[in-house]
Formats: C-alpha cells, structure tokens, sequence
C-alpha cells in the first residue's frame, strides 16, 4: 500500500510539475488603407473579429487582433502559427520591411488565412496573391445564389451539402494562383442578376468560378473564403462552421514558432 501511494504520489507532482501546454495563436488583422483615404471599410470587421474571437476560446486557441502594420515584424510574428486577413484591404503593409517580415513567416511555414475583403489586399504585389490565392476583381449585387460544394471532406465544407443557398456579393479574381484546391464554386445554372458571367477576365479554375479555397505548399496551408459581407452572417452558425473549418484546417499542420 506504501509502494502504491509513493509511485501515486510521484505521479501526481510529475503531473503538476510538467509546463502548461501553450495554446496555438494566430494574428487576426484588419487593416484597411488607401492614402487618399477613399478605399472601401467593411462596417462587418468588429463582427467578424467578435466571431473569431469567440471560436478560438470555444476551440483551444488564442487569437490576438490588430491594424497596425507594425506588428510584422519577426519578433512580433513569431508567437503566431497564422495570419488572419479578416476583410483586410488595400494595403496592409507600410513598409518594404513589413513585407519582408510577411514573406518571411510565409516561407518560415507560417499559414494564412483571408476572409472576404481581403483579397482586395495588397493588390500590386504578386506574391501576397499567390499566397492567398488570387485578387479581387468585381462583384455581383448582394443577391441569393447557389453555391455547388467540390469538397465535401475538407473541415471547412464537411458539414454541408452538396449546394449551399446563400446570399452575399459573389466575387470574381484575376491572378488566380493555379495550384488552389477549390472548395467552393458558383453554381452558373442560375445567372446572377445585374451580372455577366460572360466577361473575359473573370477568373476561372479548372471551368469554375472559384468562392472558397485551400492551397498546401511549402509547409504551410493557406485557406480563402469570399463570403462573410453582412455584419449578421458572423453569427450564422453555417458560415461560422466554414470560417473555423478553414482556420483549425491551417493551424494544424503550420510548424511550430
């Protein structure tokens, strides 16, 4: 009995004695940013933030939320295994040095994940696009449309169907990155209102017009949707369930800082 409550005993101080596992972080970031001061803000970035915030302590991770550009940097950078575009746009760096410290968490395994807007993002730099996926282009009116699901195993399309009614501003890109994975696609059966589909530089993968997106390469994993426009959609537990999906899907194979 003495044996048993000695080896008990060693047991439980081990336990208690052993560091705290640290909780994965990602960096949500929402600036907005023109010098003229006459680019597009989301009134939806204090809701998609609530949201996020919300599914990381439901979900065991911890997301820290800023629009400074200062904080790409490596120092800064390096706590977080994602960065979080959520309805960013136009420029979200400052400097060349910030974008330098961008590339290099990209290259250093980092993930990324972009949410609505922000696509619009960083529009004359090439690389930010091929990591994300690809640019903004145009969007139809917010209407209904349907939308056909490609991939019904990936975590952030795994709870629907096989189409999605939804309503929203369906998007369209150019510099589409062509190693995507599509996950989401415009079903054309039924044209949108006040749109052509017939216009040549909207952007197509493989025959379809591409919604949501995930892209694997060196090390990391980037994730893309381009719904979430209306400040209500953040508590939708459909989209919510898209939104984590893509987030938890990046998160879990990014390298650890």
């Amino acid at each position: 009995m003495q044996i048993r409550l000695r080896t008990a005993s060693f047991a439980l101080l081990f336990l208690v004695s052993l560091p705290a596992m640290a909780a994965d972080k990602v960096l949500v970031y929402t600036r907005n940013f023109t010098k003229d001061g006459k680019g597009f803000v989301h009134d939806n970035i204090a809701a998609c933030v609530k949201s996020i915030k919300e599914m990381a302590a439901e979900n065991g991770f911890e997301a820290d939320v800023s629009e400074d550009p200062a904080v790409f940097s490596a120092a800064t950078l390096k706590p977080y295994k994602a960065l979080v575009f959520a309805n960013s746009n136009n420029e979200a760096f400052a400097t060349e040095d910030q974008r330098a410290a961008f590339k290099a968490f990209i290259h250093g395994g980092g993930g990324f994940v972009g949410i609505h807007s922000s696509t619009g993002s960083e529009r004359d730099w090439p690389f930010f696009q091929q990591v994300q996926g690809g640019k903004f282009l145009a969007h139809a009116p917010l209407q209904k449309f349907t939308i056909k699901v490609l991939d019904s195993a990936h975590p952030a399309t795994a709870h629907l169907g096989k189409t999605w009614h939804w309503a929203d501003e369906c998007y369209f890109f150019t510099n589409l990155n062509p190693d995507i994975k599509v996950l989401l696609a415009l079903d054309t059966s039924m044209p949108l209102e006040k749109f052509s589909l017939e216009q040549p530089t909207l952007g197509k993968i493989k025959g379809e017009f591409p919604l949501a997106w995930c892209h694997e390469a060196d090390g990391r994993r980037s994730f893309y949707t381009s719904l979430g426009h209306k400040i209500e959609y953040y508590s939708d537990p459909t989209l919510r369930k898209h939104l984590l999906g893509g987030i938890l899907w990046v998160i879990a194979a990014t390298k650890q800082p």
